[in-house]
Formats: structure tokens, C-alpha cells, sequence
């Protein structure tokens, strides 16, 4: 059996175990999975050195794993957004199954997820281009290495006597421009007083619905450490991101932050400072002076 035979089994018992978890009710682990597959997907698609697929079956291979994308983003969504159902994702299943020989047209109207990267700070100042500069802020990654966002969340963690755990629910973001967002994101941090990472990074998914001044996310985030591990002067950051096709890259617009003091159950409202990010909180300048806010809302759990 050759290598691109095996790999192309791999991907269909992969789809196979996210479905079934999908059918389960295992939600959190059929996200886990179809993310999986969808970065393994893209990787392929985005390889310059793969010679294993022609050109046509990679576009299918990223037209899968938008699809992928999209199923994680309606499980992570409430029931009334849901916008791609299992039963569509099912009948995907003789595509990746048969990749080398499938030559019909693609079963939805949907496109491969385009070629983007995050530039590491000061990266995009470097760039040639013809509209306004900006300070971009983000990941670094390697200049042949593309960023995917089908969101990372990640499960709540286990309880633990006396302690505390907080759900975010974000549930929209107001900005002048909403409408002109494309791929909008957040990416969820926790720092210390110098910047350093508390836990794991999580990105939301894309949002997928905007509303006059407003981008709405509807989209829990299960914050990956105990409140009562967590340093005096810790914060809870909010960079909101979109794309800029005639870029090409995804661009931090503006961001938010939550203090220690504000960590309470019920609805809170945060205002939005102008990029770069400054996770030090030393330098903040506000992004307008319009009523425009990150809306949030905190359940806290203890055991």
C-alpha cells in the first residue's frame, strides 16, 4: 500500500471518528477532531513540496476542510445559528474516502479557506503596500507556514475541591467598521503583570453573523486555569482580529482586557483600546470614544 494511500485512510477513519462523536453528542471531542483533520487537510493543500495530489484535489481537500471548519463553528454555536448540520457533514464522506479518483463537483458552494499567515510584531511595517500601515500583532510563525483559524477552544478543565473555574461567553464586540470585518476572531489570553502566558491561547472561531455596528460571537470560553492559581495582577485579554485580503494577513484591529477585581458572575461590558496589544497595561489609548464595547458575560464554577 502506498504512503498516499494510507494517508488518505487515515483522514477518512479520522472523519469516521468525528461524525460519530458529532452523532454521540460528544461535541467537544468532534470539534477536537474535525480540527484535527482540517489542519492535516490544510497542510496538505498549502504544501509546496507535495506532489501526492494534483492541483484539483487539493482544492477539494480545502473546500473539505472549510466544511470541517464550518461544522466545528455551528456545534460551538447556539442551536438557532446552527448553519451546517452533521447530516450534511455525512454526506462529504465518499469525497475524502475516495479523494484519488473523486472527480464529481463538489457536493456545497463553498471555498477553500485562502492562504494567510499572522505577522509577528513589526513585521508588517516591513511590508510594501498602498493603503495605511499598520502594527500588526500576533503569533510569529516561519514565513512559509500558514495560519488556519477554525478556532482552538479548549474543554473546561476538570474540577477541583474549593476551587473556581470561569466560563466567558462572548457575546458580541461593537466597532464602527463591523461590517467590513472579514474572518473576524478573537484570540483569548491570560497574563501576568509582564505579559507572560498564564495557560494555553485559545482562538474562537470566525464569527458568522454581523448586525449593524455589531460582530456577534455567541461562543463560551473555558478559561484554562483556576482562579485561585492565578497571580495578583493577572488579566484576561481579548485581541479581536480580521483579514485583509489585499494583504493577505490577519491583522489585530483593537483589544480588551478584564482585571482580577472585575471576575463576577452576570454580565460585564469592557471597553476596546487601540493595537498594538499591550499586555503590560502601561500604555492604553482607547479606540473611540463612541459607546462601543466587547459584551461579555461570566459563569463561575466551584466544586
Amino acid at each position: 500500500m502506498s504512503d498516499v494511500t494510507k494517508t488518505v485512510q487515515k483522514w477518512h477513519a479520522s472523519f469516521k471518528k468525528g461524525t460519530d462523536f458529532d452523532s454521540w453528542g460528544q461535541l467537544v471531542e468532534a470539534i477536537d477532531e474535525y480540527q484535527i483533520l482540517a489542519r492535516q487537510l490544510q497542510k496538505e493543500v498549502q504544501s509546496l513540496n507535495s506532489h501526492d495530489f494534483t492541483e484539483e484535489q487539493k482544492r477539494t481537500l480545502g473546500k473539505f476542510a472549510t466544511c470541517l471548519e464550518m461544522r466545528s463553528a455551528s456545534l460551538q454555536s447556539s442551536p438557532s445559528q446552527e448553519e451546517f448540520k452533521l447530516e450534511d457533514l455525512k454526506k462529504l464522506e465518499p469525497v475524502i474516502k475516495n479523494i484519488l479518483t473523486y472527480n464529481k463537483d463538489f457536493p456545497f458552494d463553498v471555498q477553500p479557506v485562502p492562504l494567510r499567515k499572522i505577522l509577528a510584531p513589526g513585521e508588517e511595517e516591513n511590508l510594501e503596500v498602498e493603503e495605511d500601515v499598520d502594527t500588526a500583532t500576533g503569533d510569529s510563525v516561519p514565513e512559509d507556514e500558514i495560519a488556519l483559524f477554525p478556532g482552538s477552544l479548549l474543554p473546561r478543565l476538570p474540577s477541583e475541591p474549593g476551587m473556581t473555574l470561569l466560563t466567558l461567553s462572548i457575546e458580541k464586540i461593537g466597532l464602527k467598521d463591523a461590517g467590513q470585518c472579514i474572518d473576524p476572531f478573537l484570540s483569548v489570553s491570560v497574563k501576568d503583570l509582564n505579559g507572560v502566558d498564564l495557560s494555553p491561547v485559545q482562538e474562537t472561531p470566525v464569527a458568522t453573523r454581523k448586525e449593524d455596528t455589531y460582530i456577534h460571537f455567541s461562543i463560551d470560553v473555558e478559561i484554562q486555569k483556576h482562579l485561585e492559581k492565578l497571580p495578583k495582577g493577572a488579566a484576561i485579554f481579548f485581541e479581536f482580529k480580521h483579514y485583509k485580503p489585499k494583504k493577505r494577513f490577519t491583522s489585530t484591529k483593537c483589544f480588551a482586557f478584564m482585571e482580577m477585581d472585575e471576575i463576577k458572575p452576570g454580565p460585564i461590558v469592557i471597553e476596546l483600546y487601540k493595537k498594538p496589544t499591550d499586555f503590560k497595561r502601561k500604555k492604553l489609548n482607547l479606540l473611540t470614544k463612541k459607546p462601543l464595547y466587547l459584551h461579555l458575560n461570566q459563569t463561575l464554577h466551584k466544586d
